[in-house]
């Protein structure tokens, strides 16, 4: 499913405009983005949980030529499931 499949889907069950719904989920990926971004985490309770990781720095390779590289360190999303969506998985 992509955005656009989605954002039909949420005006479908909620019964609004697809603009409507379209206004609404980037309002939620908002808001996420912006959570994370402070370093907080967003959970939805029986979804799950978005929060931040963090990533070390540390040595790669280059697969061409086989040279090391220095790889930054980073933040990097996470998503934990929540129990009701693995339940509804399994």
């Amino acid at each position: 499913m992509n955005k656009t499949e989605l954002i039909d889907y949420i005006a479908q069950q909620a019964e609004i405009s697809k603009a409507a719904a379209g206004r609404a989920l980037d309002a939620v990926i908002g808001g996420v983005k912006g959570t994370l971004k402070k370093g907080g985490s967003v959970t939805l309770v029986g979804f799950g949980t978005f929060a931040v990781g963090k990533r070390t720095a540390r040595t790669g390779h280059n697969p061409r030529t086989g040279d090391a590289i220095k790889i930054k360190a980073a933040k990097v999303p996470k998503f934990r499931l929540g129990k009701a969506l693995k339940d509804a998985l399994n």
